[in-house]
């Protein structure tokens, strides 16, 4: 499949840089996937599970604090204050 580039930033810097397949976590209207291609868009992100697949097998899943998403045609980039990986 295909993979877009995706950025997880929190005040202290990065959480996660690099080329993503999908990501799953909450927005104010309940649970979303992002993949590449998705149409552009900004929305409130809720606290709760963040997942991150790679495409290349591996998978990233954690706990994420409130934030902003923000979906363009370039990047996608997460907003938050933090994020506590538990795989």
């Amino acid at each position: 499949m295909s993979t877009f580039s995706l950025i997880i930033s929190s005040p202290d810097g990065d959480l996660y840089r690099g080329e993503a397949e999908k990501l799953i976590l909450r927005g104010t209207e309940g649970e979303l996937a992002v993949m590449a291609g998705h149409v552009p868009f900004v929305t409130a992100v809720k606290k709760g599970r963040c997942v991150v697949e790679d495409g290349m097998g591996s998978r990233k899943e954690g706990l994420i604090e409130s934030g902003l998403l923000t979906v363009d045609r370039e990047k996608t980039t997460v907003l938050t204050s933090a994020i506590h990986w538990t795989a």
